[in-house]
Parts: C-alpha cells; structure tokens; sequence
C-alpha cells in the first residue's frame, strides 16, 4: 500500500533495496560499489527467493568465460535472438539494455564480487539461443548462488534484514517516494526512510487474483497449477500502479512442462534435448517438445489428468546424472525402469500397443531425417535403446515475465514514458525480455534480467538517492 502522509522514519538511509534474490542482491552491490548506504529488506527468515528455486542459470553474451572457451557471441546476436524469439513483441529498449549489459554485469560480479561463475556449455541452438550463453556456479543451483551473492553483499557493507515484510510505501503527491514500513513476526513495525527505492520483489505468479486478471487463459486450465516462491504476491507492481506507473507484458510468464508428479521437484530437461519425448496417458506424443519450454506447461496441463509421461534410457540417464535434481529424484525413487517396452508400459500404466507405435514413429523420424508429426526434428539423436527410463511430470506456472515499465536505467516509468523521481525495479518486478504470453522466453532470462537490471537499478538508485531530499 502507497501512502501520502508523514510519519517519522526511525532512521534513514540512501537506498531501500526489498527483496533479497538475485535481483535485490546485485542491485546492493551496485548501490555499494557507487558509495551509496543499503538496505535491504527481505520477508523470509532468509534469503532465498525464486532465486534458490531456479538451477541459478543466467544467460549472458560477450563474457570472458564464453571468450576463453572460444565461444563467439555478442550483445547484438543476443538481442536478435531475443526480437526473434518474442517475434518482436519484447520491448526493444529493455531487451537492448539487459542484451548489452548482461555480459559486463555477469564479468563484474566475476571479477569484483567473487560470485564462481562457470559457463555451461549447453542449450546452444535450443529454444531460441544461437550461442552456448548459460552461466552457472559450479553445482548448477541457485541455492548456491543467492550463498554467494549473500556473502558478497555483506562482504560490501550492505545491511540485510530478514522477518522484514514491507507492506507500506510512503511518498509525497509527485510520486517521490521517502521511506517504507515493514512488519516484524511478532507483529512490531518499523520505519526506514530511504532517498531511493528498488523494488526486487518478483512477480506475481503466487498471486491468484492477479494470475486471473493478466493470464486468464493459462489460469483457467484445468489442471493449473503453481509452482514458484509463495512471496511472488506481486507487490513491487502494485505498488507502482498506485505511484502511477505503467506496466507492460503483463501476459508473459515463465511455464515448465516437466515438473516431476507427484515429487514436485524439477526434471531437467536434458534428456528431451537428447533424445527423450513426452507422452500422455495414451502413449502417444502431443507436441514437439523442443518448440517451446514454456508454452510446454501449457501443452502438457491440456493432457488427460494434467499429466504426461517422460521418456528416455541408460544413456540418456548417464548423460543427466551429474544434475542436481536428478540425483535427488533418482534417489527418491521418482523415476521407473523397463528393460523392454512391454515392461515399461507395465511399470508407468501407459498401453503397450500406442507406446511401441510412439517409439517406432520417433525411430522413423531420426532414421529418415524427416521432421516428426508435429514438426520436431530429431537429427544429431539417436535412437532410445533399452533399458529404458520414465518419469511422470505435470506442467506448472514458474514465475511471471511482465511487469513495471523502466528505462535504461531501470527507473519505473509512468505510461507516458516519463520516470517516478526516485523508485527503481528489477527481476520480475519488471517488464522483462519475454514479449507477450508464454511463447518468448528464453532459457535463465529470468535471472538474466535480475542481475542485470537489478545492477542497473542498484547503481542509479545510488546516483540519485545522493541527490533526492525525501525529507
């Protein structure tokens, strides 16, 4: 809630950062590293996010890491290859913006901070990425990035305080924002005054009425579901509608059409890459799944109980074990083993006679080069052999991509285009790189666009909380 009266600030300070993700986190260092004083006010008991829920994936162009590896790429080719694959639908600003700056902010949080990035030398050619983009810390999960980037920012001087939930806003007539409240879990409120704000709070995918209001197709599902941070309540968006800001891609959203059932943990999805198919629970494929991992939830929910049936094989198994959630559904028992098609279609209760005609259509595919039914291509694959793999998945809502409107300096905009005096946003706060619906979202653009905006927003915010009076 936005509220336009006084109220004495127990103490200030020159920028409020809420939340305390990927997106907060690197807007703090930024913040820091220009001099500013931060805080930053999360409402978990500790850091964690949609960040911690993700594998800590972020996908960046022109870096070191892809130079040493001799990987050729550049921040026009990743912009191309956002306008592509939003067909044209991303803000072209904001894609420019994050597509420049992702590759220096990810070198920065290299080089400045200590974050241990790795490049991931996959996904190149998959779902809308031209070159092998993806930057990781080396167990590939975003637990162990929102560690790194804690330490960082404490290591910084910024101040983190957690059991912080904001829940007001206070700010003159013209939108200036001058401080905010937070509750504490025994009910106490305190006061921050601040010369700058940056909203790092996410989207609003655990938000039902708003999921209802902005997608009200994938929402209206059957078999819907979400799958994302219980804290994505949308907040950060809120409260720029009420300061007067607009909002753009409020359609766009991050699904996932492989979420392990009834595990609820992610099934990655190296081994559809590989090879590997979805079936329904007829035995038969409905989609290609390589066309889009987003829209895949989509496809998926559409299903006969919300439901499919991942299959793939040893080699396949061999080639995905090193991930983390696969050895955690591995070890608990989530996946099914067959040593013959009779045996699988046993085990996963699938009819034996429409699994082997799947299994033989996809053998005919790969042996002819022709594309499949539903246009995927199966080159450079090879066939499933014995023994054989499964695991149930459903599709699930992951996170929204549409937000407030910013600049290239990640100042929110009102719908005119002119910026508020003092309020900054990031992450999934933010209109993002998506384009509208499902359809444009590149593999890690979330986080991509949490660090990168979250380090433009962090450093302005800076800049101009020296030069605000919320006094």
């Amino acid at each position: 809630m936005v509220k336009f009266e006084d109220v004495d600030f127990e103490f200030q300070t020159d920028v409020v950062v809420v939340g305390a993700g990927a997106c907060g986190l690197t807007a703090a260092l930024a913040a820091r590293d220009a001099g500013a004083e931060v805080f930053v006010l999360e409402r978990d008991a500790t850091p964690a996010g949609s960040t911690a829920m993700s594998q800590g994936l972020i996908c960046a162009a022109g870096t070191k890491l892809q130079a040493d590896a001799g990987i050729e790429d550049n921040a026009d080719l990743f912009f191309d290859d956002i306008m592509a694959r939003t067909r044209g639908t991303a803000d072209p600003l904001v894609a420019r913006v994050v597509a420049n700056e992702a590759g220096p902010t990810i070198d920065w949080m290299i080089a400045a901070h200590g974050i241990p990035f790795e490049l991931r030398a996959s996904w190149s050619g998959f779902f809308g990425h031209s070159a092998s983009r993806m930057h990781g810390t080396p167990s590939k999960t975003g637990t162990e990035l929102v560690g790194a980037l804690v330490r960082a920012t404490e290591n910084a001087g910024a101040n983190i305080v957690c059991d912080a939930l904001v829940d007001e806003i206070y700010a003159r007539p013209d939108g200036t924002i001058r401080g905010v409240s937070f509750l504490r879990p025994d009910g106490g409120r305190e006061f921050v005054g601040c010369r700058a704000l940056v909203a790092a709070t996410c989207g609003f995918g655990a938000n039902t009425e708003m999921v209802r209001k902005y997608i009200p197709d994938f929402s209206a599902i059957a078999h819907y579901r979400y799958f994302g941070h219980e804290g994505n309540d949308g907040s950060g968006i809120r409260w720029g509608l009420e300061l007067g800001a607009g909002t753009g891609s409020m359609n766009a959203f991050q699904g996932y059409g492989s979420l392990a059932m009834p595990q609820s943990i992610v099934v990655n999805y190296d081994m559809v890459m590989n090879g590997g198919f979805v079936v329904n629970l007829d035995g038969e494929r409905f989609s290609d799944e390589l066309a889009d991992i987003s829209g895949q939830a989509i496809n998926v929910l559409s299903q006969r109980d919300g439901v499919g049936w991942m299959i793939f094989d040893e080699r396949r198994h061999e080639q995905a074990k090193h991930l983390p959630e696969y050895r955690e559904l591995d070890a608990i028992g989530a996946f099914k083993y067959a040593d013959d098609l009779d045996c699988l279609a046993s085990v996963t209760g699938l009819p034996a006679d429409r699994l082997k005609q799947t299994v033989a259509s996809v053998e005919n595919a790969i042996a002819t080069g022709q594309k499949c039914p539903f246009g995927r291509d199966f080159a450079g694959v090879t066939p499933l052999r014995p023994p054989y793999r499964a695991v149930r998945v459903t599709g699930a809502l992951f996170h929204t991509q549409g937000g407030l409107l910013v600049d290239e300096s990640a100042r929110v905009l009102r719908p005119d285009g002119t910026p508020l005096p003092n309020f900054f946003a990031g992450g999934g706060a933010a209109r993002g790189i998506s384009g509208d619906g499902p359809s444009g979202y590149l593999p890690a653009a979330g986080l991509c666009t949490a660090v990168t905006l979250g380090r433009l927003a962090g450093r302005n915010a800076a800049v101009t909380g020296g030069s605000t009076d919320t006094r």
